[in-house]
């Protein structure tokens, strides 16, 4: 085909046992499991017209499938209809984006390429190459004023605008040596600013804590690299980047060049796969240690992090369960690939998972804390594991963050051999550049969503939108793009 330069499709009979291991018939196994990899490492072909694919089946009733056990056949979900097969061989012929891909058909499951977006990015090294095809033009030059408008923290309070300032301050240059200048395109909003702005992310007394004011608030913005200190030979001038360290909200910031993340370009998307984004990922990898085959439970998640939790849990091969607030985001929900939406506006999400999961949840993503945790500690199955990623139901009140007691916690994993796992982010620091760079990429490959949700409630008011201009958060659009910011994007 290369040679007469006539491009088209070639597709390679493998197994779904050369997948995972076929203990009674390990030389099949060897033998298709190689199909598969000669298949994917010849995905390159494609720039000359040729796809290569493989179909990985499982049993379909013939000659050589009789002589399997009609036992473990129906444990497998019963014989692969040939009609199946057919369609998938079609697929692979009709969607030019397959190269190199794996098709595995199940009974129980249906079609899914293997392996996912989730498992490949583990060995694939693109990040760099993704920066390196940027079409992201570099400004000639950034003016750099004499002096930036910023928010800062004043008093520790979880009341938002009581707690913040607006302030003029110098911008004093030269930049410190291993330091860069960054110029604020977007900064992000997120439920933990309430955290920061009560001293709750600090450790000591608060005393302590108190000996730190002023501090600037924001902590994730994307933007422009306007000057780089002594001693930084690794950032350029124009290049863009990300930050996820104290002074988002501001119009250019300072910080140490080992806290930027290079980034292809400076989009507002990358705000939220920053704190919501990342968390996502990096919690579902390290504490859920999530894999495929799993019913995976999602709470708020409608919210940031939980929209990028449902979107990688369902990438990863799993049943995704969400619970959300509403049609509108029940329908947003739907239309990221979700199982089952439970609306608990319109039913009673307890009932919901006894009825219909009655052996339980392997892995919930948790963010409300409360009632919400309790109920989710009842719904994990055997061996299951919950991940705490924060408890958004207590950040605000009276006294700020109240901590819960959870009688009978101890008892309840015990008897069932389950994990309760708290994750923070900032723990993981050193994962945050491999992570971002995955995200980016399944964004760039249109296989995640980042979703602008309206109508939603704010976490620092916590009343529905529109808000009340006077809010400090509803100045930050005006600060960094000089605009009037009528009623909250947020």
């Amino acid at each position: 085909m290369q040679t007469a330069q006539k491009p088209g499709v070639i597709i390679n009979l493998g197994s779904a046992s050369g997948l995972y291991p076929m203990y009674n018939d390990p030389i099949y196994s060897a033998s298709k499991g190689g199909v598969v990899l000669f298949t994917r490492s010849l995905a390159p072909y494609k720039r000359h017209g040729i796809r290569i694919n493989v179909l990985c089946p499982e049993f379909v009733e013939t000659e050589l499938a009789a002589k399997v056990s009609s036992k473990f056949i129906g444990l497998m979900g019963g014989y692969v209809p040939m009609e199946m097969v057919v369609k998938g061989a079609f697929e692979l012929i009709s969607d030019e984006s397959k190269s190199g891909s794996c098709l595995w058909i199940t009974k129980r499951r249906g079609m899914e390429y293997w392996p996912t977006p989730i498992e490949e990015a583990k060995y694939l090294v693109h990040s760099t190459k993704l920066r390196r095809k940027s079409s992201f033009t570099v400004p000639l030059n950034v003016q750099i004023p004499e002096s930036i408008d910023k928010i800062i923290v004043h008093t520790l309070s979880h009341n938002f605008r009581s707690a913040t300032s607006i302030v003029r301050r110098p911008l004093r240059l030269p930049v410190k040596p291993d330091h860069v200048l960054l110029k604020i395109i977007y900064a992000g909003v997120n439920a933990s600013d309430v955290n920061f702005s009560s001293g709750r992310y600090f450790s000591g007394n608060s005393k302590d804590i108190g000996a730190r004011l002023p501090f600037d608030a924001g902590f994730e913005a994307v933007g422009i690299i306007a000057a780089v200190g002594a001693s930084v030979n690794n950032i350029k001038v124009g290049a863009p980047a990300a930050i996820m360290t104290f002074g988002g909200y501001a119009e250019f910031t300072m910080v140490p060049s080992k806290h930027v993340l290079p980034v292809a370009r400076p989009d507002p998307e990358v705000i939220a796969m920053l704190t919501s984004g990342l968390t996502a990922s990096i919690a579902l990898e390290k504490a859920a240690q999530m894999d495929s085959g799993k019913i995976v439970l999602v709470t708020a998640a409608a919210g940031g992090t939980g929209q990028f939790a449902v979107q990688l849990a369902k990438l990863a091969g799993n049943t995704v369960v969400a619970t959300c607030g509403g049609k509108q985001k029940a329908m947003l929900l739907s239309d990221l690939g979700v199982d089952r939406v439970i609306d608990y506006k319109a039913e009673d999400i307890k009932t919901v998972l006894k009825r219909e999961f009655p052996k339980g949840v392997d892995i919930i993503y948790e963010s409300v804390g409360g009632e919400m945790f309790n109920l989710c500690l009842n719904a994990l199955a055997i061996y299951g594991r919950l991940v705490v990623i924060g408890m958004i139901s207590q950040y605000q009140g009276e006294h700020g963050w109240k901590p819960l007691n959870y009688t009978g916690l101890c008892e309840k994993i015990l008897a069932k051999s389950q994990t309760v796992a708290g994750f923070f982010l900032v723990q993981y620091s050193h994962l945050w550049q491999q992570h971002l760079d995955r995200l980016v990429h399944l964004f760039t490959l249109g296989k995640l969503k980042v979703i602008y949700m309206p109508n939603t409630s704010c976490y620092i008011c916590v009343v529905s939108t529109p808000k009340v201009p006077s809010c400090n958060f509803c100045s930050i659009m005006q600060l960094i793009s000089g605009t009037t910011q009528k009623s909250c994007l947020y």
